[in-house]
């Protein structure tokens, strides 16, 4: 009788032994469940998502675009050749400009509207006018560099969304002509121009020359406005084919 107990206990203890054995390899078989890895799939909306900008141009007739359409002065045209060359990109412009302001009437402007200090470019073209009006060349050498700075300042702070563009030559038009010191105009204009480049690229802001094209007014007369001074609107074209691969670098 004890014989038989022993053995059923072993046959007991062995088939247990050998299911564990068999579960065991199992388990060992058992390939791990795989985890999906997560993809960087493109997202469409993003892509198509606008891209907001902000211009201002402060200035005088020049940019105020004196003589000529609304659509035609170079703050509207290279707002909408930036348009046309940024994908899903829409552009704000705001102009502080008028027509006869000097850089004490610009600074005082400027003061007078305020304007929020989020532009993703500023332009600055001004001078003409303290020429024109006989102020002191000490005036804008004083009050260049604080409209620069408030430039700047609108720019968020950044100098390299800034651009300062040179004073055009009316020495080249009907009006300028019609002056007994043309010569005198173009040297006048040399100085401010060559002030204002040296002071930006001091501060290390771009600066565009325009000036030549202007000169062009008495060899080319579709350069000139209606009034015999200022820019056309293909003058006002040729400024923003200078001012446009530099915009779009700036806004990218």
């Amino acid at each position: 009788m004890f014989k038989i107990r022993v053995l059923l206990c072993f046959v007991v203890i062995f088939s247990c032994s050998k299911d564990d054995m068999v579960i065991a390899q199992q388990l060992e078989e058992t390939p791990e469940p795989q985890v999906p890895q997560a993809q960087n799939t493109p997202n469409p909306e993003a892509s198509n998502q606008t891209k907001q900008f902000k211009i201002l141009a402060l200035g005088d007739s020049y940019t105020i675009g004196q003589s000529v359409c609304s659509t035609c002065r170079f703050p509207v045209q290279l707002k909408d050749s930036l348009k046309n060359n940024i994908e899903n990109s829409e552009i704000t412009l705001d102009i502080i400009a008028q027509t006869g302001w000097t850089t004490t009437n610009l600074k005082e402007a400027i003061s007078n509207n305020n304007p929020s200090s989020n532009y993703d470019l500023v332009t600055l073209l001004i001078g003409v006018n303290n020429q024109y009006q006989g102020k002191a060349f000490s005036n804008y050498e004083t009050e260049f560099p604080e409209l620069l700075n408030k430039a700047i300042s609108l720019a968020k702070g950044n100098l390299n969304q800034v651009i300062v563009i040179s004073i055009p030559d009316y020495a080249y038009t009907p009006f300028g002509q019609s002056r007994s010191n043309p010569s005198t105009i173009s040297s006048e204009l040399d100085t401010y121009n060559a002030f204002a480049q040296n002071h930006a690229s001091n501060r290390n802001v771009t600066f565009i020359n325009i000036t030549d094209i202007t000169r062009e007014g008495l060899n080319d007369p579709d350069l000139v406005a209606s009034d015999g001074l200022h820019p056309s609107q293909l003058a006002y074209t040729k400024f923003v084919e200078r001012l446009l691969p530099v915009s779009i670098e700036k806004l990218n």
